[in-house]
């Protein structure tokens, strides 16, 4: 059983910079692409960036571009920096492991995290 486990989320101002982090058990790591996507009411999950199993690939949203940086470390976690967020990016954010898929299609990804609230204030 893969469990995911995110944190890092919580209030902060526009400007400012979170760094959300996600534990995973259960099963070999490094055999998963990771990613990160978020959610708001009413909408679809949206990808937000992914990181390769061999760490050196990634893919970002365009409106996360230059901002957000993804990592995976040790064998077990990984991360998402958030830099200058802005109230649009206030959501949900949700952990995601894949192990065969299109990285930027939430339909194709194996587990999931429970998500971890991002409020930015303006």
């Amino acid at each position: 059983q893969v469990q995911l486990v995110e944190s890092g989320g919580g209030l902060v101002q526009a400007g400012g910079s979170l760094k959300l982090s996600c534990v995973v058990s259960g099963r070999t790591f490094t055999r998963f692409v990771m990613a990160w996507f978020r959610q708001t009411p009413g909408k679809e999950r949206a990808f937000v960036a992914a990181i390769g199993t061999g760490d050196s690939a990634t893919e970002y949203a365009d409106s996360v571009k230059v901002r957000f940086i993804i990592s995976r470390q040790h064998m077990n976690m990984a991360y998402l920096q958030m830099n200058n967020l802005g109230p649009e990016d206030t959501a949900v954010y949700y952990c995601a492991a894949l192990t065969v898929g299109t990285w930027a299609r939430q339909q194709d990804y194996d587990y999931w995290g429970q998500g971890t609230q991002v409020t930015v204030s303006s």
